[in-house]
């Protein structure tokens, strides 16, 4: 590995989870797979899944953190940037692996699920707006012309 280390930068809304100096190596995962980062990586640009992001430091130890989906941007070849809804750091892999990860999928798929939900009915209530604005119209209705 060449050049001078990474610093690797996680942000959720609230707070900076992560702030190391001295990193040599990112793994983080996107939609296409897991890649790597090392200094002099090119800039780069992509939307992360829920993932462990992995970084070794300038000594060899390998650290974890859990990150809900997020951005990641690689700037200079010497920053990396993670913004990330939640972020859990934990230097216990298999905790992150099977406890945080599936309670951010869960909460994921419950945040979508209520989201349907609520779109469902807010289409309901303009469909009744629209019935009591125009009453002598059928909504949603096409005619046939032949």
């Amino acid at each position: 590995m060449s050049g001078a280390p990474i610093k690797l930068i996680v942000t959720t809304p609230t707070t900076v989870a992560l702030d190391e100096e001295s990193v040599r190596h990112v793994r983080a995962e996107d939609r296409s797979g897991a890649f790597g980062i090392q200094p002099g990586h090119a800039d780069f640009l992509t939307t992360l899944v829920i993932c462990v992001v992995r970084w070794r430091d300038g000594r060899g130890y390998e650290h974890y953190i859990a990150v809900r989906e997020g951005i990641l941007r690689v700037r200079g070849g010497r920053v990396v940037e993670i913004a990330t809804r939640q972020a859990v750091v934990n230097d216990d892999l298999g905790h992150l692996l099977s406890e945080v990860l599936a309670a951010m999928r869960n909460n994921l798929e419950a945040e979508r699920s209520a989201r349907s939900g609520a779109l469902r009915l807010e289409h309901a209530a303009i469909h009744q707006i629209y019935r009591y604005l125009r009453p002598s119209e059928q909504p949603f209705k096409t005619e046939r012309t032949n």
